[in-house]
Formats: structure tokens, C-alpha cells, sequence
């Protein structure tokens, strides 16, 4: 039982959040000061005035470089999560190894490791967006680009908990 409930509760639900809130401190908030500092620079601007549209050059890439890598961190997390939850299920109960891996085999199948690496997708995309959107709205100066940044971090928070929110019952409505 053990190994079921560690892995039905970090699979689904506890690593993709704390993945999530890892790629808004590292990756969001990192794009959202880039752009904002680029935005504030005129940066942005010039990109304007030879002709060139900012969003292909500056949103596009970060936005698929976070498609990408979301499921690669979700990924590396679940791994390290799992060998957490035996050493921490081996050190604090009387299971055995053998017994905490019959358990997560037990409940892992295909779905529960899709679900997780979608999750990582979404979370991903999401947060690259709104760290974009947040940067090319900066306004005044630095302050002004920590002002964007925190309205990213805020605007990333709340978009990772209604995606999370709205993901798992349409991927269950899926399965089914």
C-alpha cells in the first residue's frame, strides 16, 4: 500500500506542482525580467522600427523552449521524487524494497506518467506566456521591470492552479 500511495500522490498531483512552482522562480520570472528590461531599453521598440515583429524573435522561442523542457523537468522530478518516497517508506515503516516497488508498479500504469509529463507541457507553456506577457508590458524604468515581474510571478501562480485545476478532469474524462 505504501508504494501506491506514494506514487498516486507525487505522480499526479505533488510533483507537477512543485515542478510548476519551480519553472516560475527559475524560468518565468527570468523571462519576464528579460523582456521587461528589453521592453524598457526600446529594445523592443527597434525590433519594431526595421520591420521585424517582436513576437516571432522574442515570445516563440521562450514559449517552445518551456514546451519542451517541461516534461524533461517533470520527468527528472518524478525519478528523484520516487527514490525519495522509498528511502523516506524504508527508513520510517517496516516495508520492504521489494514491497514499495510491487506497490508503484501496482499503480503505475501509462496514464498516471502521461498525465504527469502533459501536466509538465501545460505548466510549461503557461508559464513562459505569461512571463512574456508580463515582460513586453513593462512600463517606467526598473522599477517598473520588477513591477512586471511580480505581476508575472502572481499571473503564473494563478494560471498553474486553474490549469491545474481544469487538466485533471478533462485528461479523466479522456481515459475513460
Amino acid at each position: 500500500m505504501i508504494g501506491s500511495i506514494v506514487a498516486s500522490s507525487l505522480v499526479t498531483e505533488v510533483t507537477p506542482l512543485f515542478v510548476g512552482l519551480s519553472m516560475i522562480g527559475m524560468i518565468g520570472t527570468r523571462i519576464a525580467a528579460e523582456l521587461g528590461s528589453m521592453q524598457i531599453t526600446e529594445q523592443v521598440d527597434a525590433l519594431e522600427v526595421i520591420g521585424r515583429d517582436p513576437i516571432p524573435y522574442l515570445v516563440v522561442p521562450r514559449v517552445l523552449a518551456a514546451l519542451v523542457i517541461g516534461p524533461l523537468l517533470m520527468a527528472l522530478a518524478l525519478v528523484a521524487s520516487m527514490l525519495a518516497g522509498w528511502l523516506g517508506a524504508i527508513a520510517t515503516t517496516h516495508a520492504t524494497t521489494s514491497d514499495f516497488w510491487f506497490g508503484v508498479r501496482y499503480y503505475m500504469r501509462d496514464f498516471p506518467m502521461f498525465f504527469a509529463l502533459i501536466k509538465g507541457v501545460v505548466f510549461g507553456g503557461a508559464i513562459a506566456f505569461v512571463g512574456c506577457y508580463a515582460g513586453l508590458e513593462a512600463t517606467g524604468g526598473s522599477v517598473g521591470v520588477g513591477r512586471a515581474v511580480k505581476r508575472g510571478v502572481v499571473g503564473m501562480l494563478c494560471s498553474m492552479v486553474v490549469l491545474d485545476t481544469l487538466i485533471a478532469p478533462l485528461l479523466k474524462i479522456i481515459r475513460i
